[in-house]
């Protein structure tokens, strides 16, 4: 079991399972966007695993079919949502806390980081995405 909640702790969550793999750190400008960083930490939930214990989630569609949910409170993101897919959620680590006992598998959409970014890992390099400062 996992715990987490928003950064203002009035969200709060269990996930009832394990989180799926990969894990990634993805460079794509969304994930810039939604995190406010230089890139997001995500991961696949079930849908029936994740429960909300307190609070509440608003959401919006970010592209046809894909909606990302956040905290109501303070705009936390915690899961995005792809109605192809609805039973896996793609899911933000950032808002964990407890530890997911996981590491992270590869960096994803590295044709899309930022440019302060420098990788200097050993992790695998999915290349894709649109060059800084473009949205696909």
């Amino acid at each position: 079991m996992l715990n987490g909640s928003c950064a203002c702790g009035s969200v709060r969550y269990v996930i009832n399972g394990r989180l799926l793999g990969p894990v990634t750190y993805c460079h794509c400008w969304r994930c810039r966007k939604h995190s406010g960083s230089s890139f997001g930490t995500t991961a696949g939930v079930r849908f029936d695993e994740l429960t909300i214990t307190q609070g509440r989630l608003s959401s919006w569609e970010s592209s046809p079919g894909v909606h990302r949910f956040f905290a109501s409170c303070c705009g936390s993101p915690i899961y995005k949502r792809d109605d192809a897919a609805p039973e896996i959620l793609g899911f933000r680590l950032g808002t964990l806390d407890t530890d997911p006992a996981v590491s992270v598998d590869e960096h994803f959409m590295v044709g899309s980081k930022a440019p302060w970014v420098r990788i200097e890992d050993d992790l695998p390099q999915e290349a894709g995405g649109p060059p800084f400062g473009k949205r696909d």
